[in-house]
């Protein structure tokens, strides 16, 4: 069985994280089979210094989780349609989380389309925080979820840190606030990346002016 990442490893900056969860893989535990994914599209947001962060303006009952120790899931549902995914980082009391993107199923594609019958393409299986979310069958009921802990139903599995070469990092997808900030990270190549989407009021938008 392959070893599952560390805690000692996310507990550190969420850019550092990040790049830590690319190329790893996370298990979960489903009624048609385990489904895994590789990751390979990441957000990193921060609590203290990061106004797109969930946790900028401090704890809440819906963000406590962001707050607590490194290598727990922070569930949340947007839009009132899709649950979106994270792992925590940094040391307890410390607020961070790296949003889960995009991956490669690595598991049956059987049992994937199984539960993502509207992918157009196996590379759409887990295309995006909601698909993701939603192929990995990740709801309320994951939020505050240890990863690290070989008996939870969703686990990250260790993996050799993808090269340097191949990590590209750039604006967060749908961000305004702190856009200027290079917080995504991707594995070049990957067909699964999101594509790239400024936030509301952000420069490039119709909102928002260049600088």
């Amino acid at each position: 069985m392959t070893d599952l990442l560390p805690r000692e490893e996310l507990a550190v900056d969420v850019t550092e994280a990040a790049v830590r969860l690319l190329g790893c893989t996370v298990v979960a535990d489903v009624p048609e089979g385990p489904v895994a994914v590789r990751l390979v599209e990441v957000e990193a947001y921060r609590g203290r210094d990061d106004p797109a962060s969930h946790s900028y303006r401090g704890r809440t009952p819906r963000n406590a989780v962001m707050f607590g120790p490194a290598g727990h899931l922070y569930v949340y549902f947007v839009y009132g349609m899709h649950f979106c995914a994270n792992v925590t980082a940094l040391d307890d009391g410390e607020a961070g989380a790296v949003l889960l993107r995009a991956g490669e199923v690595v598991s049956d594609l059987g049992v994937a389309r199984v539960r993502r019958p509207t992918a157009r393409r196996d590379d759409d299986l887990a295309r995006g925080p909601a698909r993701l979310a939603s192929l990995l069958g990740l709801g309320r009921e994951h939020n505050g979820v240890d990863v690290t802990d070989p008996a939870s139903p969703v686990r990250v599995l260790d993996a050799p840190p993808v090269a340097p070469a191949l990590v590209r990092t750039g604006p967060r997808v749908g961000v305004a606030a702190a856009h200027e900030l290079s917080w995504r990270f991707w594995v070049d190549g990957s067909a699964a990346v999101s594509p790239y989407r400024p936030g509301r009021g952000a420069p490039g938008t119709r909102s928002g002016r260049a600088k």
